[in-house]
């Protein structure tokens, strides 16, 4: 089951995908208030959908190439206030991941870089058994709801930036409950969008290498199948296509568990409070920027996941005016 977010003049509205048609729902506005109703009712998210869909249908496809009134919205937000959702990541998770990071902050002659010996506790201790607790993952915070692009939205290289490079992911989305109880809603395809060129100076510049905007959707899979799917991610630049990868993502490509990224995301109280919305980046195998690419303004990314329904697009802004010193005015 996918869901769709959407809106027009202001009106929103959620939507069921029944490709290629989308199927409008009723008695609600935005898939935070169909995950209250869910966990007030004590009942499935799935079900509640069902029990909200109406007769009203739309075409897809010209909502989807933005030619219609109504545009796609992320496939998760907080409706009032885009502080309350917070986007983050988890790096160094796919069996294949270390070798982008290995490579670029390999030091000669060092036994192992930080970053293959974090990848390697992760493969000795991420997948714990059911019940224990693992190594903890890197972790890295991306911004709140407000960096989050939907499908079709240009991402951002800002002035200040070196690069912008896509991570083609898919991202897990919870709701905290009244009680302080973290819930999947369910995943979505999604392009965490980073400086690779700034990170690759000093691996302590990771973190703000991450401060970028990011995209998501356009499709919330509620019932995602997260063991080994493809994933096809590509760049094409004046409508031909620049570059191409495909990859596998999923727990049985990975050597973190989903249960104990979930845990060390979680563990925080700050992450389990009532009302808040997370999206998590769960890790790629997969950059164009190892393969020497670098974006350039009108490109455009698109992440294709199977089963995760249409790929996600998205073209590149690039702001060339020259980066401009910050004053901070003292109020003492």
């Amino acid at each position: 089951m996918r869901l769709i977010q959407i809106e027009k003049s202001k009106a929103r509205r959620v939507a069921l995908v029944e490709e290629p048609h989308l199927r409008l729902l009723g008695e609600c506005d935005s898939i935070y208030e169909l995950a209250g109703k869910a966990v007030e009712a004590g009942a499935k998210l799935s079900d509640v959908v069902r029990r909200a869909a109406s007769d009203e249908v739309l075409d897809y496809d010209p909502i989807y190439r933005g030619q219609s009134e109504w545009q796609i919205l992320p496939p998760i937000d907080h409706p009032q206030e885009p502080s309350r959702c917070m986007v983050s990541g988890t790096g160094l998770t796919h069996l294949g991941s270390a070798r982008n990071r290995n490579a670029m902050h390999a030091v000669p002659h060092a036994e192992l870089t930080d970053s293959m010996k974090m990848f390697r506790w992760g493969v000795d201790g991420g997948r714990p058994q059911p019940g224990a607790i693992g190594i903890s993952p890197e972790w890295f915070y991306k911004g709140t709801g407000t960096s989050l692009r939907p499908h079709g939205q240009a991402l951002d290289v800002p002035s200040y930036a070196e690069d912008g490079g896509e991570e083609a992911e898919v991202a897990g989305v919870y709701w905290i409950a009244p009680d302080g109880q973290p819930h999947r809603l369910g995943m979505a395809q999604g392009n965490e969008f980073s400086d690779h060129r700034f990170e690759k100076r000093n691996y302590l510049y990771l973190a703000s290498s991450k401060l970028r905007t990011c995209a998501l959707g356009p499709e919330l899979v509620l019932d995602a199948e997260f063991k080994s799917v493809p994933v096809r991610v590509s760049i094409e630049r004046i409508s031909h296509e620049l570059w191409s990868k495909v990859f596998h993502t999923g727990e049985a490509e990975m050597c973190h568990s989903l249960a104990n990224i979930e845990h060390h995301h979680f563990k925080f109280e700050a992450h389990r409070r009532p009302g808040d919305v997370h999206v998590h980046f769960l890790g790629t195998d997969c950059l164009s920027f190892s393969d020497g690419i670098s974006a350039q303004e009108g490109d455009v990314m698109q992440v294709a996941v199977e089963g995760f329904g249409r790929p996600l697009r998205n073209p590149v802004r690039v702001n060339k005016a020259d980066d401009a010193l910050v004053h901070v005015i003292p109020l003492g």
